[in-house]
């Protein structure tokens, strides 16, 4: 009888605990001015908690909170803080406020010189000071509730369907929620947790949202921008004092902020700034990246003993690319900050600005020797000028890095995600949400949980309530492409035939089929890939495949790779394929200019590739053709007759060889690649390493060997090729590329012309995906060599240059380039490219111009069109 009532007793316990959340107490209710008008995502702080929370865009806050007596702090940027006492109880109060439009007072400052702006002293200091503030915890802990809201407002005509159909629809908004537990260890370490998650689709391989929060403006950059901190701020912006108010026991002056040359990549507005601690106390600011206006605002609160930190933040991205046009709103909510103190830079040292400002004699004569340590110095002295204190700042620095066990590791970030995470219900989010829905959000979540059940089955691969159809085999789907999972680690995926449709002088109309059969072992670490094509020219009345097997292992950063591959089928001249058959078709048919020149080849091939590492990487191949020389079948041209413009035959033309014909031979041909980068510095994500490999060039080394005399081979030669690329920035935006290459044939016995060395040409409309790579104007095949050569492109992008000097051109996001090209062979004159261009032209071109000289006369000016170079395309 006893066991049965404890047990009774021990179930009614339970079940009492387990319903305690449905009790929830707190705070809600408006911010508004005194006109009764909303202040949208005012910053709520409960002093006593450390506790952050915002408005919602109506002003509206609802905020739980434990029983007990709270310090309420109400701030809204160009308000006066308002800060009540409230006693929560079990129920929910209704609290609403009223701030006053803030009102500045000017302070007398002594200057000296001209006159200079107290802004200027203020910002010195606060400059002076940044790292400090950097520094001055070993970690701290937060936790970080982040809702983005997205809309698009506008779309092409007759794309409106379209996306209608998929589920995109105007001017309704898409949400992403989540709530994590974060946590900063210096120099630069986070760890992430992701407690919960409310989102339309899949969440799992969007980049962290943290990233956004984690930015700071004690840093140079923020973002891709100029901090008004930055250690060169005074070259890119002007600051006027507008005056200070009294918060509490601490006094914030406010600075204006002007960039001195308005465009992408600074920023505009208002930053305060605490008198004395010389930190942030909150900022509004503007910017711009790539011609997108982004609005950024942050409160900042005492989270610790003389520790400001962000509370709230605020980003609003929007504008218009290509008939699009939306918004993004990014807010952020952080709570339960838990510092820890660096005890070594816990002492109070007032900042002297030398510069307008007196300098005690005790205080000029501190020289520091080597010797001295630098953190025993700022705990001795109260008094330094900001260059004494920021130079014994840095060297503290630099002493605290060396002790760092991994000191190639620049930061760490590791996420991990609850197993609850994306399954909380709507009662949970209604506890944990510190900032109130929109109405317009609270649609958007009921038109997405519409449609939970289907991505749900789409996801997990579990359809059990049989809202969506099994794809079956669709012959169109030869036509149009498509894709089938044939089990849970093998895919089938067919190419678009209809899109893989050419025209050449050799074939006429040619058809390409192709596809993918990819399976996967161990997750991703093993692959096993079989793509085969097949093709047919209408013309020729020829018929072509070829296939490539291989299979590749992932061991950490080691990728190995083995293939084998084999056919027949037509190749280009230069193996790098420098004229796609959609531009050659194009070109064919509408200015009958046939540049692509092709043989065909017989072959079988093997071959390894192998990264050690990403800053070292192998690669070899060995393979056997038979080469035959192909011929003009056709030579249809929608404009002009063979009269006014004769087709050429399938064959290049160089200065070189007189005749680029040639017979029938077999050729055996060993290649080996070498790339390595001297950097080793990584950022680590959950235990992985990621190279920044824009810190390092790239040093390239390529053997090839025509082997005589074995399985019939004819070609006899040796080549030996070095080169270098690498990137560097220049100040703010500006960007400097280079690529330079150089080699020789040791041993050109026997060679025929696809042997040569060839050069990225181009003489088409279209530029090159590689601006630091390419030529603009030579021709594909007149200066190929079997002797020595040397090439050469650079590539600089300016912030502000010509048109870009115009601050409504440099808001569009347009960059200017100029480029230099050169090529010297052993039997070409000195050829050289000079040009310069527009780019990010309507967010996604480049336009350029550029001019040609064989030696010192000049050979023709030409334009071109490409893809704008903020859009990268790389292999790596």
């Amino acid at each position: 009888m006893k066991t049965e009532l404890t047990r009774y007793l021990l179930l009614i316990t339970a079940f009492i605990l387990l319903q305690v959340p449905l009790f929830a107490q707190g705070i809600e209710g408006t911010v508004m001015n005194q006109e009764g008008e909303p202040l949208p995502f005012a910053t709520i702080f409960i002093v006593n908690l450390k506790n952050g929370s915002s408005c919602n865009a109506n002003g509206q806050y609802k905020l739980n909170l434990p029983a007990g007596t709270h310090t309420v702090q109400v701030k809204y940027i160009g308000y006066e803080a308002q800060q009540v006492q409230v006693e929560v109880k079990n129920e929910w109060q209704t609290l609403n406020f009223k701030l006053k439009a803030q009102t500045f007072a000017l302070k007398e400052v002594q200057v000296k010189g001209k006159g200079e702006d107290p802004a200027y002293t203020i910002m010195r200091k606060a400059i002076a000071k940044k790292k400090f503030h950097l520094l001055q915890y070993d970690s701290y802990q937060m936790k970080a509730y982040i809702k983005g809201t997205g809309q698009l407002t506008n779309a092409p005509f007759f794309l409106k369907k379209k996306l209608k159909d998929e589920g995109v629809k105007l001017n309704e908004a898409y949400t992403h929620e989540s709530v994590r537990q974060v946590k900063f260890s210096q120099p630069n370490k986070v760890e992430e947790r992701v407690l919960s998650v409310r989102t339309s689709g899949d969440d799992k391989g969007s980049p962290s949202p943290v990233n956004y929060i984690m930015f700071s403006f004690y840093n140079d950059e923020f973002g891709e921008a100029v901090s008004p901190l930055s250690r060169a701020a005074f070259g890119y912006y002007k600051f006027e004092y507008v005056g200070n108010f009294d918060e509490g026991n601490i006094t914030v002056n406010k600075i204006k902020v002007t960039p001195r040359s308005r465009g992408d990549n600074v920023f505009e507005g208002f930053i305060y700034i605490i008198e004395d601690y010389w930190a942030i106390h909150s900022l509004d600011l503007k910017t711009s990246l790539m011609g997108f206006p982004i609005s950024i605002k942050q409160n900042y609160a005492e989270v610790a003993p003389a520790v400001w930190l962000p509370t709230t933040h605020q980003y609003l991205f929007s504008g218009k690319v290509m008939g699009f046009a939306g918004e993004f709103k990014y807010l952020a909510s952080i709570s339960n900050y838990k510092v820890e103190l660096n005890q070594k830079l816990l002492a109070k040292t007032e900042i002297i600005d030398e510069k307008v400002e007196e300098v005690p004699e005790s205080v000029a004569a501190i020289k520091p020797a080597k010797e001295d340590k630098p953190i025993e110095l700022l705990a001795n002295q109260d008094q330094l000028t900001r260059k004494q204190f920021r130079k014994m700042i840095v060297e503290y620095e630099k002493e605290s890095l060396k002790e760092r066990e991994n000191p190639e590791v620049v930061s760490e970030r590791s996420v991990k995600v609850d197993s609850m995470a994306f399954k909380r219900d709507s009662s949970y989010w209604a506890q944990e949400r510190p900032v109130p829905l929109s109405v317009k959000e609270v649609k958007g979540y009921q038109r997405d949980d519409s449609l939970a059940q289907v991505q749900s089955a789409r996801l997990t691969g579990k359809d059990s309530t049989g809202v969506i159809k099994k794809k079956s085999f669709n012959p169109a789907d030869l036509i149009m492409g498509g894709s089938y999972n044939l089990s849970p680690r093998t895919r089938l995926s067919l190419d678009p035939t209809l899109i893989n449709v050419f025209y050449n002088t050799v074939e006429g109309v040619n058809v390409n089929m192709g596809g993918k059969l990819r399976h996967s072992y161990d997750s991703l670490r093993r692959v096993f890939e079989i793509a085969p094509v097949v093709r047919y020219g209408f013309a020729s009345e020829n018929f072509y495949a070829k296939t490539r097997i291989s299979h590749q292992v992932k061991q950490g950063e080691k990728v190995s790779m083995l293939y084998v591959q084999g056919g027949k089928f037509v190749e280009q001249f230069n193996e790098e394929n420098p004229i796609h058959p959609h531009i050659n078709t194009l070109s064919t048919l509408l200015f009958r200019r046939n540049y692509m020149k092709l043989y065909e080849k017989l072959y079988v091939g093997a071959g390894y590739d192998y990264k050690a590492s990403p800053f070292l990487k192998f690669s070899g191949s060995l393979e056997w053709a038979r080469r035959s020389q192909l011929y003009n079948n056709i030579d249809y041209s929608l404009f002009y007759s063979e009269e006014e413009r004769p087709m050429t035959p399938s064959l290049p033309e160089s200065i070189e060889l007189n005749d680029t014909g040639f017979p029938t031979n077999e050729a055996l041909i060993l290649k080996v690649n070498v790339s390595y980068r001297p950097g080793t510095a990584y950022r680590l994500y959950n235990g992985k390493k990621v190279p920044l490999l824009e810190q390092s060039p790239e040093f390239l080394l390529m053997y090839r060997k025509g082997i005589s005399g074995v399985l019939g081979s004819d070609v006899n030669f040796d080549q030996l090729e070095v080169g270098v690329n690498h990137g560097i920035s220049v100040g703010v935006r500006g960007r400097l590329e280079f690529e330079l290459r150089g080699g020789a044939f040791l041993n050109n016995k026997r060679m025929y012309f696809m042997d040569y060395e060839h050069f990225d040409g181009n003489r088409t409309i279209l530029s090159s995906l590689r601006p630091a790579g390419a030529f603009r104007l030579l021709d594909y095949y007149n200066f190929s060599t079997k002797d020595s050569y040397f090439s050469g492109h650079t590539h600089f992008q300016f912030r502000k240059f010509l048109l870009t000097q115009i601050p409504e051109v440099r808001f569009t996001g347009i960059k200017e380039n100029i480029f230099f090209n050169y090529l010297k062979t052993s039997s070409s004159p000195h050829y050289y490219e000079l040009g310069y261009s527009l780019d990010n032209v309507f967010r996604v071109l480049r336009i350029e111009a550029a001019a040609s000289f064989h030696d010192r006369n000049f050979q023709e000016l030409g334009f071109r069109i490409g893809i704008a170079t903020i859009l990268k395309f790389s292999s790596n």
